[in-house]
């Protein structure tokens, strides 16, 4: 897929760059997302580096993986990072991270919406996944803001450090945002399994 950029009343989101990498680098330093998120844990320039010279580039390329930098305006600071990755079959999982002095100010969850419309729209997404190790209640937060509904506990499915953790799973379907499905949908009937 070519690279795409968003807008939205406060933000712009945008392929990662080269230029990216030392405010990735930087934002990347807290120890919150290094402790709540699946980038390697100490995050080196060399981890910032292969990320916006090779992974960003190569999950564009082939359609795999869909990482946008989220800034303040066009020339504004890193406030966040949002990326979508195919898990099969119409079914994507998204993830992002705020940097420490941007949170609070609403600024993911506005991100989060406009990737999951696009994504929808776009990247013919039939599902849309969010995953976060259980505790995470900041990233909850923000799902649920985005419009995430939350589906339950998935025992032993983030694996950091060695050890086996749970984690919270949500999603959003395209009729959750007032958008036409790809598919039909028919969901299960209520009491039967």
């Amino acid at each position: 897929m070519e690279p795409t950029t968003l807008n939205t009343a406060r933000l712009h989101l945008r392929p990662f760059v080269p230029a990216d990498e030392e405010e990735v680098y930087t934002a990347v330093q807290d120890p919150e997302i290094q402790r709540w998120t699946m980038v390697p844990s100490p995050y080196s320039r060399e981890h910032a580096r292969g990320f916006v010279l090779e992974t960003v580039p190569a999950g564009w390329r082939e359609d795999t993986a869909y990482s946008f930098a989220v800034r303040l305006g066009e020339d504004g600071p890193l406030v966040a990072a949002v990326g979508v990755h195919g898990r099969g079959q119409g079914s994507y999982e998204i993830g992002y991270w705020a940097a420490k002095e941007h949170r609070g100010h609403g600024y993911m969850a506005e991100a989060v919406a406009a990737v999951s419309r696009w994504a929808f729209t776009e990247v013919g997404a039939v599902r849309l996944e969010w995953r976060a190790e259980v505790g995470n209640t900041g990233s909850r937060a923000v799902a649920e803001k985005a419009g995430f509904r939350f589906e339950g506990v998935l025992r032993a499915a983030v694996l950091r450090g060695g050890t086996a953790r749970d984690s919270w799973i949500g999603a959003l379907l395209p009729a959750d945002l007032g958008l036409s499905p790809s598919l039909p949908y028919l969901p299960a009937v209520s009491g039967r399994l």
